[in-house]
C-alpha cells in the first residue's frame, strides 16, 4: 500500500525524464542536420547534463514512500537536490575544461530541457473531472 501511494509520482518523473530525453535527442540531431556535428555534440552534452541529474534527483526523490518515512523522504529529497546541484557543476566543468564544445548549443539545450522541467505542471494537468 505504502509503495501505492508513490507509484503515481514515479510514472509522472519517468515520463518527464521521458520528455526531456527526447526533446534533447530531437535538438541535437536537429542542429547536426542544420549547423554541423560538433553543433549536435554539444547540444547532446547540454541536454545530458541535465536530464542525468535531473534522473539522480528523481531516484532520491522517490526513494521512500509512506507517513512513517516522512523524515528519510526529506533528507532524501535534499540530498537529492543537493547531488543534482553538485553533478550539474561538476560535468560542466568538465565539459568546459576537457571537451571542446560550442557554448551556445550546450546552453541552450541546457535551457531548453530546464524550461520543460519548469512548464512541466501544465504538461500533466489532469483535466478529467
Amino acid at each position: 500500500m505504502v509503495a501505492a501511494l508513490a507509484r503515481p509520482g514515479r510514472a509522472l518523473a519517468k515520463q518527464l525524464l521521458m520528455i526531456q530525453f527526447g526533446a534533447v535527442m530531437v535538438v541535437a540531431a536537429g542542429m547536426a542536420i542544420a549547423v554541423n556535428a560538433e553543433w549536435g555534440i554539444s547540444a547532446l552534452i547540454g541536454g545530458g547534463i541535465f536530464v542525468f541529474a535531473n534522473a539522480v534527483f528523481a531516484l532520491c526523490a522517490f526513494m521512500f514512500s509512506g507517513a512513517r518515512a516522512a523524515k528519510r523522504i526529506t533528507a532524501s529529497f535534499y540530498t537529492g537536490e543537493t547531488l543534482k546541484i553538485l553533478i550539474t557543476i561538476a560535468l560542466f566543468s568538465v565539459a568546459y575544461m576537457y571537451m571542446q564544445v560550442e557554448l551556445v548549443p550546450l546552453k541552450l539545450t541546457y535551457l531548453l530541457a530546464l524550461g520543460i522541467n519548469i512548464c512541466a505542471p501544465v504538461l500533466f494537468i489532469n483535466n478529467k473531472k
